[in-house]
């Protein structure tokens, strides 16, 4: 993880100051990613992985819901050629957020550009966006610090849920995915500030309920797109 100290963007903030706000930021998502998390921790137990592998999964993966599908692809015997094509589809939305940073980072070194990607998640980008909106400029050190704090509270709540695992029978029948919808409820709610990001949103949740029964593999993709080219458009529009 390159140094927030060698970042551009740390100048007139001092770079404890910036931990402080970035790690504030970040706090409430990453609090609400950990019944995810345990839950991703227990079911790699329970598919057969090691409590080491289950963690490095966590630790190299790194990928939330694509952990618990490739996980529980895994547990049924699948091949790896549709796991990773699972995987693939499931994470595509990051292309999206690659693109909406791409004049940001563009400029950063193969270091700063590399960490970023690693630690990218949908947490991380909401977080990041919005701190962009508010102070008018890509910070990749606020950033990269956000998805740093989550990247470790994802890792021990799965730890926590390997150790529990190993202890509580049918962990994973207790409800603890509801904490995926809460974490993108919560990200989703905040932004929803004028017609075009409302449109966005309905737009987008519309189309998945809709395309998931015929385009099951795909309709994540659709969705999106969607959704964002409404937002566009009305946003155009409005200018």
């Amino acid at each position: 993880m390159p140094s927030a100290t060698l970042s551009p963007s740390v100048g007139a903030e001092s770079t404890r100051a910036l931990w402080w706000r970035a790690s504030i930021d970040i706090l409430p998502l990453s609090i609400s990613v950990i019944p995810w998390g345990i839950l991703c921790g227990a079911l790699a137990l329970q598919v057969g992985l090691s409590p080491l592998q289950a963690q490095l999964m966590s630790l190299l993966v790194y990928a939330g819901a694509a952990q618990l599908s490739a996980t529980t692809l895994f547990g049924a015997g699948t091949p790896l050629l549709p796991i990773m094509g699972s995987t693939f589809v499931i994470t595509s939305q990051h292309l999206l957020y690659g693109f909406t940073f791409r004049r940001d980072v563009l400029p950063l070194s193969l270091r700063w550009r590399a960490s970023l990607a690693f630690f990218l998640t949908d947490e991380m980008f909401a977080v990041a966006l919005k701190d962009r909106e508010r102070s008018g400029r890509f910070d990749p050190a606020y950033a990269l610090i956000a998805g740093f704090v989550f990247y470790l509270f994802w890792n021990l709540a799965t730890l926590l849920g390997i150790a529990a695992g190993q202890y509580i029978d049918g962990l994973d029948q207790m409800g603890l995915d509801f904490a995926i919808a809460a974490t993108f409820i919560a990200m989703t709610i905040p932004a929803m500030k004028n017609l075009p990001m409302v449109a966005a949103t309905l737009v987008s949740g519309a189309m998945a309920l809709l395309t998931k029964p015929l385009l099951a593999e795909v309709y994540i993709i659709i969705s999106a797109l969607s959704g964002m080219l409404v937002g566009y458009v009305l946003h155009r529009m409005r200018r």
